[in-house]
């Protein structure tokens, strides 16, 4: 049987509270994307992809390049996904593996200009990015652990 995606089809039915988000959890002008942690790590997640992968040499293709490209994706996706979840303490397992991504890609922005691939500019760019990020998202860890009973 194939059910067609109408408006109908998401239309709020109190008889079946199965397709819709418990009401303490959901918020029409709010998802993951308001956050600022998340829209910080999206910056980051920019970052790399427009500023240091176009300059990594295509010998990195399937080593330093994959591994940034992954844990930038990480970055955010984690995010996402620990907003999701229902509770907080779950949620929170999922930021702290975001906030790891951000260590992983400060590494790799150190292995880029050790290995000369970016000038002193673009480390100190990338640095600051990852600074900020990591500490709005380390912020927003302690507001969800506080809410942990």
């Amino acid at each position: 049987m194939i059910v067609e995606m109408t408006e109908e089809f998401y239309k709020y039915n109190s008889d079946d509270d199965l397709w819709n988000e418990p009401e303490e959890f959901y918020n029409g002008n709010k998802d993951f994307t308001t956050l600022i942690a998340w829209q910080k790590c999206r910056d980051v997640k920019l970052f790399f992809y427009n500023k240091i992968l176009p300059l990594l040499p295509s010998e990195e293709r399937y080593n330093l390049d994959y591994q940034i490209r992954k844990a930038s994706v990480s970055l955010t996706a984690n995010i996402a996904e620990g907003y999701g979840r229902f509770h907080f303490q779950e949620g929170i397992q999922y930021y702290r593996i975001s906030r790891a991504s951000l260590y992983e890609l400060k590494d790799h922005l150190f292995s880029c200009f050790d290995l000369n691939f970016i000038d002193i500019e673009l480390k100190n760019e990338g640095e600051y990015l990852i600074e900020e990020a990591k500490k709005t998202l380390n912020g927003y860890i302690n507001f969800v652990k506080s809410k942990v009973k």
